[in-house]
């Protein structure tokens, strides 16, 4: 017999709020889940995959409401079950991980008490047990040190640390239904396939349903049994992986599984003073260096690629350079000249002139700005623009970032998509008229139609400019779509670098090849395969 469904969800409508406006974003959605059942939500970015996720638990965010359709969770009715209800069963029966770790984290406490909140609340599980549980998650979830690790707060462990750590906490009751939310988006490809190997023993043993909402169509194939894929708030096609993946019906399904097509030629050597030199960095905080002896150069029109798993030094490097973090030893030179290592002793010229889009940009966006001050803030102090000069540079950019400027140029952060406030960061960066990017993760957030126009726009700029690019990225098809260089980094020390070609076709450290061998592959049993060619055993049921 069938397994009888865990949720159910039927005609669901989902209204967001515009001023005094209210506008459709979820347009009469069905869905059906059983337990033990993983279905894979993908679909661009706005297309009302976290909306839709979120609308599992009987919740909408802030500025959206439920405005049609039911939502029965085992029998239950989310949508006319009193508050109350609905926040017993949010974290014990059904959790929730977020995409962004660093947003969803209270920095003021430790992670193992963020951990034990939720079963102690719900008397799960006492204290003590619930202390010695989250050790064995941290353990399943590959974290470093899990005796110790739970006792840091948030911004003493790295993205992708903190982001296997909230994926430790949504399991801690034992949940029935788990919504991720794009929770490999800030992982390194080698911790990525721990964590989905991890997530998947996990929801396996415990017979766990899950709903499983990512942009990466490679990591959908080994997780989900079944895939949908939404448009503009509504229902593309849904089917099982293996016959989506080989016959998807609809012309943009197709589109989605096109390998992405930008690859930009590779430019030759660049020659002359680089726009910026890093010169044999030591840095750390505290009394722990993370860099040792960091040396490569960034010209202008060039791009260089920094890469490495979490924790491997990448966005202290860019600290260092942008002068957050003094190093211990070494310096940063620009255009040829030595930078002063803080950025307080720098001129308001020598801040222009290097600008960062952030990895978490729903941390990096003041939600209480609008984005025509967000995005005209830099214009306005590093450019002196005001009045009418300062709205057409708004608009300008806001188009340049693909966001209609009359539409959008006066929304706040929480009213956008996680893609949407990613480009917001873009703009806010260009802003300045900066000669150096640094790119954290820039196109992480983005589905890959969006990233490929991302791309576009960022190697047009660079062209038409001169600009030079730093980026830091676990996505390696970012790297071989628009790096001309590329530096491999490990335990804050560079392993090797190289032009892109030659390093990608012949690697010469065991690192940079584990690297390589990581990318996720538009086949179902890729990850199988790759687990037991690493384990030595056999194929993996």
């Amino acid at each position: 017999m069938e397994e009888p469904a865990l949720l159910t969800i039927r005609g669901l409508r989902i209204e967001g709020r515009s001023g005094d406006e209210w506008h459709p974003i979820v347009k009469g959605m069905d869905l059906t889940l059983r337990r033990g059942e993983v279905l894979g939500l993908i679909g661009e970015s706005g297309a009302g995959k976290s909306t839709l996720g979120l609308a599992a638990m009987g919740f909408a965010r802030d500025g959206c409401r439920i405005s049609g359709g039911t939502i029965d969770f085992d029998g239950i009715d989310l949508r006319s079950a009193p508050e109350s209800r609905r926040r017993g069963l949010r974290g014990k029966r059904i959790a929730y991980v977020a995409q962004s770790a660093a947003a969803s984290f209270n920095p003021a406490h430790k992670l193992i008490d963020q951990y034990c909140e939720s079963p102690v609340v719900h008397g799960v599980m006492p204290r003590d047990r619930a202390e010695a549980d989250a050790v064995e998650l941290y353990r399943r979830m590959r974290l470093p040190n899990p005796e110790e690790i739970g006792f840091r707060y948030p911004h003493q462990v790295s993205g992708g640390q903190l982001q296997r750590a909230m994926t430790a906490m949504a399991m801690a009751c034992r949940p029935d239904l788990i919504i991720f939310d794009e929770p490999t988006t800030a992982l390194d490809v080698t911790t990525q396939i721990e964590v989905l190997a991890a997530i998947r023993d996990i929801v396996r043993q415990f017979g766990t349903a899950a709903i499983y909402i990512t942009h990466d169509l490679a990591v959908v194939a080994q997780m989900a049994d079944r895939i949908k894929v939404l448009l503009r708030g509504e229902e593309v096609e849904e089917a099982e992986t293996r016959g989506m993946l080989a016959a998807p019906r609809e012309e943009y399904t197709r589109s989605l599984w096109a390998v992405r097509s930008f690859a930009r030629a590779e430019r030759p050597p660049a020659t002359g003073t680089p726009v910026v030199s890093v010169r044999d960095v030591t840095a750390g905080y505290g009394a722990v260096d993370v860099l040792t002896d960091v040396s490569f150069d960034i010209h202008a029109g060039r791009t260089v690629a920094v890469v490495g798993e979490s924790g491997s030094g990448k966005s202290t490097t860019a600290r260092v350079i942008t002068g957050l973090l003094p190093p211990r030893k070494g310096e940063v030179l620009f255009n040829g000249k030595p930078l002063p290592s803080g950025f307080k002793a720098r001129s308001r010229d020598e801040l222009r002139q290097c600008q960062m889009i952030y990895q978490m940009a729903d941390t990096a966006l003041n939600p209480k700005l609008r984005l025509r001050e967000l995005i005209g803030r830099p214009a306005e102090m590093y450019l002196g623009l005001k009045g009418k000069a300062l709205e057409t540079r708004i608009r300008d950019l806001l188009a340049l970032i693909e966001l209609e400027p009359g539409k959008f140029i006066d929304r706040l952060p929480g009213e956008l998509s996680g893609g949407q406030k990613q480009r917001i960061g873009i703009a806010r960066a260009l802003a300045a008229e900066p000669q150096l990017i640094i790119c954290d993760e820039v196109t992480s957030a983005l589905d890959q139609i969006v990233q490929e126009g991302i791309l576009k726009l960022l190697d047009r700029l660079q062209v038409e400019l001169s600009l030079a690019y730093m980026f830091i990225t676990h996505d390696l098809a970012t790297v071989k779509a628009i790096a001309d260089e590329v530096v491999v980094m490990q335990h804050g020390v560079v392993v090797e670098r190289g032009r892109k070609a030659a390093l990608f076709a012949d690697p010469k450290e065991d690192y940079t090849k584990l690297l390589l061998s990581s990318v996720p592959e538009m086949d179902p049993d890729w990850l199988n395969r790759l687990l037991a060619e690493r384990s030595g055993s056999g194929p993996q049921a």
